[in-house]
């Protein structure tokens, strides 16, 4: 009890009962705030083993790898057209003619003007005609009895000398018709075999080789008028009529081997660098959906063309499964490889965040978020190479259910 007429005084808690008072407080708190803080909600999923492959994106145009196009070589008319599209053609074969009434009397000509001279040409290189020869060999035999003859006579007249029935002077005229009958033949000898000398020789050889141009210039000529194959095909495109007047250089038809069929695609500047031949490539074409084409680069861009606003090259890929579904001159879709990863980890790329140059994840451990740093590699539209920092069976979180932000040592509730 109280003395009367006395007032109580408050009691002062030591400091030691400050300090337990205190913690407990504190202890309380966080029991209270731990157990009525909210959990996230996060999605989670775990890194799969999978290919993974860099990828550059272009529009090509379909080609036939070995492809003939025929032009006008001289504005005139279509005479003739002597195939049809979708038709198989030889090597050799005759496809259009074109109207020049001159070319082939031209031709004709000229093959006329080369066949005089080469025959003689010949005839030089055999010291005349046949008919030339013929008669010389008549003259040597003529000449070799002539000569025989003489030689006969002198001898004669030189015995009968002898016994004085002939004069000199007759034997002396013997002896000069030998000589000339020697002459004559020694004359005759020449003629069969040096009858033209080396500058006649090669006089007719300049002619002929003047007349084979000259034949070869206006085959050309015919030919311009005369399209053949060159090759072994399909008439793919056959843009004239007959009887249609086209200029110089209009397109007549295409000729092409259908069954190697390659796309042409241009690739931004940047991107010339990272492609590399052999490389695989894929082709999609709007006019058949879901439908894809496989391929590879055969010839990376060898240049690079400048225009406004725009530098590109041109690659070539070779179609491996093409087959006469796409049209030629189709605009299609190309992703051409230029690095692929076999059996790696991957995650999605939502997954992975980054700090500056460094890459790092969110791995669920326990109901609570932790950063962790990783390796990146290879990406493609969806996915990420993870080269370290993680293992199969790591939980990594995606997003919240709400949206909001991941952080680290977060508490969370995972939904797969």
């Amino acid at each position: 009890m109280s003395t009367p007429g006395v007032s109580a005084q408050p009691r002062i808690l030591r400091p030691w009962q400050t300090a337990v008072l205190l913690v407990l407080v504190l202890v309380a708190a966080g029991a209270i705030y731990s157990g009525t803080r909210t959990q996230a909600k996060v999605r989670v999923v775990q890194p799969v083993a999978a290919d993974i492959a860099t990828t550059i994106s272009s529009r090509g145009l379909v080609t036939p790898a070995n492809d003939f196009p025929a032009r006008a070589n001289f504005t005139g008319l279509v005479e003739g057209i002597y195939v049809h599209v979708g038709e198989k053609v030889r090597p050799g074969q005759l496809l259009l003619r074109l109207k020049d009434q001159y070319a082939l009397p031209r031709l004709r000509n000229a093959q006329a003007a080369l066949d005089d001279a080469q025959l003689n040409e010949q005839n030089v290189l055999d010291n005349g005609s046949r008919e030339d020869r013929i008669g010389a060999q008549v003259e040597m035999v003529k000449a070799q009895t002539d000569r025989d003859e003489a030689a006969n006579a002198l001898k004669a007249m030189q015995a009968i000398a002898k016994n004085g029935s002939v004069t000199p002077a007759e034997v002396e005229a013997a002896g000069q018709r030998l000589n000339m009958a020697d002459a004559n033949l020694k004359a005759l000898d020449e003629k069969l075999s040096t009858r033209y000398s080396p500058e006649d020789v090669k006089s007719w050889r300049d002619k002929v080789a003047a007349d084979k141009a000259t034949v070869a210039a206006e085959r050309v000529s015919w030919e311009n008028a005369h399209i053949f194959s060159p090759i072994a095909g399909t008439v793919y495109a056959l843009p004239v009529n007959l009887y249609d007047f086209v200029p110089a250089g209009t397109d007549l038809l295409h000729v092409a081997d259908l069954s190697h069929i390659e796309v042409r695609a241009d690739f931004e500047e940047p991107d010339i660098g990272m492609l590399r031949d052999g490389e695989s490539a894929v082709v999609t074409w709007e006019g058949q959906p879901g439908r894809t084409w496989h391929g590879h680069i055969v010839e990376k861009p060898m240049a690079v063309t400048h225009t406004p606003g725009k530098s590109v090259g041109t690659c070539v890929i070779a179609l491996d499964d093409d087959h006469g579904e796409l049209p030629l001159d189709t605009d299609v879709a190309v992703v051409a490889t230029v690095e692929k990863h076999s059996h790696v980890l991957t995650i999605p790329r939502e997954a992975l965040h980054l700090n500056g140059q460094a890459h790092f994840v969110y791995r669920v451990v326990d109901g609570e978020l932790k950063r962790t740093p990783v390796e990146a590699g290879l990406a493609d539209a969806m996915n990420v190479e993870i080269r370290s920092g993680l293992k199969p069976d790591d939980t990594i979180a995606l997003h919240t259910e709400g949206g909001a932000t991941l952080t680290d040592g977060q508490r969370v509730t995972t939904e797969q």
